[in-house]
């Protein structure tokens, strides 16, 4: 990720169009007329040898005549010239280009002109927009730099698309609407800058209040997920992405392989990150209507206010379809609407006011409604009818909305007879809507963005159970499969990988032929179950491979011998290894579960939890995950599924034990952390009762010579090599390791515990308790781009003390990281201090970052002389504080 440069390209003060032409339909004249056009208060520069004037601006021969070095250029002549224009801009000192020209897949001299073009621009650190776009458009700066056929009105919501002509769809329709926009960037093909760069930028960008994405595809998963899940803390991120269906699933892969499909993994990745996703134009439109002009929602309770029962109800049966929550009016809410409300009125949710009524029986009506706190949001709903003044409602409306912060949405009814309403309504910023379906729809886009929001604040709960995996002799099973030239495991081999880690597996032994087979069955004793053993047979069952409770030793024999030459029939190369035995597994009324992961190409590893068994993919009951996984995400990924419900129990079936199935999720995404020759893994079924889980069947594959280490993964792990042992001057011993999400409850106890004065001096200010939303973001951090160590200690019962924490947040370009420290009051001259800032130096020097920087207040004379020990510079404001800086590496 890099926010290098983009100033240039996203704040330009000059501009130089390559390729400026006076034709009047040609690509230069309308970018040109576009960019004159538009308001920009800085210089135009044409580019052109065949011209010396163009549209009535100078027209200059090329980028060494220009008279100053361009912040931005825009270039459009054809690809083949492209890359010698970048390394002409490049040497003259221009930062940022706009390519519009397409063709840039041809090879020359064996690469692309793309690539061509890229070197050309990395020698300078010049960023490149495009090629193959549509361009920019910076409204607030009354630029242009496009050939889109409109301008647009400056706001606070950027878009950037991978879609050109969905870009000018957009553009049409929100100038209709009176919708604004900040950034309005048409990426193209990405070459350069992508969707992580720009995320970064406008995340940070004040003038920029929410993000609309249209991704047709992802090229660096990781880089997009650390950008999306930082800026969706700080502004609402909202996605539309093509190519929802995935066609040719690899069904004989594994039954993981085949449920995940890729769609099904983008999503989980957009809910993961706290991103709203929507599913057509229609629902970006009406996001961008309310995310305009709504207020936050958080809850699924709504209150519906209306003049007609019909539309009530068509509102409430959408909200219930829609999984929303139809708010129960409060015994005092109903007494005082009562007092106020024709005796007729519907004395329920929704609150029908009758036809006749007018502003004023709306206003008090509806603001009785906000004084209730026991639902979330409220939907006022008009029909036309002769005796009301729908327009004067609509003012009332909007006046009594300006008494509260609770979400209020509108609905009037009809067309040219509400017109007016809905131009106040759209004029003073109130979401308003045609149909109950519409406003509705809003209404729950806003509650799942409410649910992927609060899921990224979360605090996830301990694990249940302390938990040591056998990682070498995992690796060893792995290196001896992948020296045999293997890629499947054998049941018994991929059974014990999952022992390793501590997931429950039914004993299975390997059988060479019948023989053998019955004396494992007499020695473990009757029933059992029998299945073929072949690395070339992914479904068992699919080749008749599976028989179960047989119940002598005569029955085994006869069945060993049938899959044989049942095998031989019908797979006759697949080689036979022998058969494996294992006891029958006595639990009745045992839920068979899937649990599994596979390797998507965009967003590498992805978990799967569902509803188990041979039916498996007919029952299609499943839900997909990202690793690394915590109590609290491996439940959220249980909830998606069907089968979670049963798993609470009901009648007489007692509930499942969910924590132990948590864990087996989180055990499994730990596998595909730690070892990432495997690919797939698929436990099915994986039986779940009051008693535990059991896994039956196992299946593991695995490729040599991939991506090794964390980062095929979309969500960097929890650095587990970066712990380490300390002892302190008085020879109590700590763990300084990275902090963990888990660690909200030990951190509000360090700071709780810190003295007035040591808390003035790591906040500058007086602090008074700290609150959860503060704490989730000090310990749900990205390691990608933050880094916290903290000073741990287990107490007698298990649980985590936190003596001490350094931090940093780094650049987007890895540039500089800012840091803050402190440590226990009462542990203070032990060498902690010292001890925490020496680890992050270290971290941050390894990670290739530059500078370190921080802030102190000039009468924190234990941090300056810390910082003196260390080397940093210390600079003295006026304010009283030092600025810090160490330099990390060499220039």
């Amino acid at each position: 990720m890099s926010v290098l440069n983009l100033d240039h390209l996203l704040k330009p003060r000059s501009v130089a169009l390559i390729g400026a032409s006076d034709k009047p339909e040609s690509l230069g004249s309308l970018v040109l007329k576009n960019l004159l056009d538009g308001g920009f208060a800085g210089p135009v520069w044409p580019v052109n040898p065949k011209y010396e004037q163009v549209l009535g601006q100078s027209c200059y021969a090329d980028v060494e005549a220009l008279p100053e070095t361009p912040d931005l250029a825009v270039i459009a002549t054809p690809a083949k010239t492209v890359p010698g224009i970048i390394a002409q801009l490049g040497a003259r000192g221009c930062r940022a280009a706009v390519v519009l020209s397409a063709g840039f897949r041809e090879e020359a001299n064996g690469q692309t002109l793309e690539q061509d073009m890229l070197d050309a621009a990395r020698k300078h650190g010049l960023r490149i927009l495009g090629p193959n776009c549509v361009g920019l458009l910076l409204p607030n700066l009354g630029l242009n730099a496009s050939f889109a056929h409109t301008n647009s009105l400056p706001g606070k919501l950027a878009l950037i698309s991978q879609s050109g002509a969905l870009c000018t769809t957009i553009l049409d329709w929100a100038k209709s609407r009176g919708i604004g926009f900040s950034h309005f960037i048409s990426l193209g093909n990405s070459a350069d800058v992508d969707f992580g760069d720009l995320l970064d930028y406008l995340g940070n960008d004040r003038s920029t209040s929410g993000i609309l994405l249209y991704i047709e595809s992802i090229k660096e998963a990781r880089k997009f997920l650390s950008a999306a899940r930082a800026t969706a803390r700080n502004k609402p991120v909202i996605v539309i992405k093509s190519g929802r269906v995935k066609e040719g699933a690899d069904a004989a892969t594994s039954h993981t392989g085949a449920l995940a499909g890729s769609d099904d993994v983008f999503d989980t990745a957009i809910r993961r990150a706290g991103m709203l996703r929507v599913y057509s134009i229609e629902d970006l439109f009406s996001a961008v209507e309310t995310l305009a002009r709504a207020r936050k929602v958080h809850g699924n309770r709504l209150a519906i206010l209306t003049n007609g029962g019909g539309p009530g109800v068509l509102a409430t049966d959408a909200l219930i379809s829609g999984g929303g929550h139809l708010a129960q009016l409060s015994e005092k809410t109903i007494a005082e609407l009562n007092a106020t409300l024709p005796a007729t009125w519907s004395h329920g949710n929704p609150v029908d006011i009758i036809g006749d009524g007018g502003a004023e029986r709306y206003v008090n009506a509806l603001n009785i409604l906000l004084k209730d706190d026991s639902y979330d949001a409220v939907l006022v709903m008009l029909v036309p009818v002769a005796v009301i003044d729908n327009a004067a409602v609509a003012r009332a409306i909007t006046e009594a909305i300006g008494n509260t912060d609770k979400p209020v949405f509108t609905c009037w009814m009809g067309a040219a007879a509400v017109a007016e309403a809905r131009q106040h309504f759209e004029t003073a910023g109130v979401p308003s809507y045609e149909t109950p379906d519409a406003a509705i729809h809003a209404f729950l886009q806003m509650v799942d963005y409410a649910s992927n929001q609060q899921a990224l604040m979360q605090t996830p709960k301990s694990l249940p159970e302390t938990f040591n995996p056998d990682r070498q002799a995992v690796e060893q099973i792995l290196d001896q499969v992948m020296a045999d030239g293997r890629e499947l495991l054998t049941e018994p081999e991929a059974k014990s990988v999952l022992k390793a880690y501590g997931i429950p597996v039914i004993d299975t032994r390997v059988a060479a032929d019948a023989d053998e087979a019955v004396r494992i069955a007499d020695e473990i004793g009757y029933p059992v179950a029998l299945k073929i053993l072949s690395p070339d047979i992914t479904h068992k069952s699919d080749v008749g491979g599976v028989l179960l409770n047989i119940e002598s030793g005569h029955l085994l024999r006869y069945a060993a011998e049938g899959m044989r030459s049942r095998l031989q029939r019908l797979q006759p190369d697949a080689r036979l290894q022998g058969f494996t035995v294992q006891s029958m597994a006595d639990r009745p009324g045992a839920h068979e579960l899937i649990v599994g992961a596979t390797t998507d190409n965009i967003f590498g590893p992805v978990l799967l939890f569902g509803k188990g068994g041979t039916a498996v993919e007919v029952v299609d009951d499943k839900a997909v995950a990202l690793p690394p996984l915590n109590m609290m995400l491996a439940d959220e990924l249980m909830a998606r599924t069907n089968i979670y419900r049963e798993l609470q129990g009901y009648r007489n079936t007692p509930a499942a034990d969910l924590d132990a199935i948590r864990l087996t999720l989180l055990k499994v995404s730990q596998i595909i952390i730690d070892h990432p020759a495997v690919q797939e893994l698929d436990i099915n079924p994986l039986f779940a009762d009051s008693q535990g889980v059991l896994g039956l069947d196992a299946r593991i594959r695995v490729k040599a010579g991939g991506d090794k280490g964390s980062e095929r993964l979309a969500i960097r792990p929890y650095p587990q090599e970066l712990e380490e042992p300390v002892k302190l001057k008085d020879g109590r011993r700590l763990l300084l390791r990275p902090i963990r999400p888990e660690d909200e409850a030990a951190h509000r106890e360090l700071f709780e515990h810190l003295s007035p004065e040591d808390r003035y001096f790591r906040f500058f200010r007086a602090m008074g308790n700290i609150e959860h939303d503060q704490l989730a973001r000090f310990t749900q951090i990205d390691y990608d781009r933050e880094m916290a160590f903290i000073a741990s200690e287990e107490g007698s019962n298990g649980e985590t003390h936190s003596h001490g924490v350094v931090r940093t947040v780094t650049d987007a370009d890895n540039q500089t990281a800012e840091f803050a420290i402190v440590v226990a009051s009462d542990l203070q001259k032990q060498g902690l201090g010292y001890r925490l800032l020496e680890k992050m130096i270290r971290y941050c020097r390894e990670r290739g970052t530059r500078y370190m920087v921080g802030q102190t207040l000039a009468d924190n004379s234990r941090m300056c002389r810390l910082a003196e020990t260390f080397g940093f510079e210390m600079k003295y404001n006026n304010d009283g504080t030092f600025d810090l800086r160490l330099t990390l590496q060499d220039s």
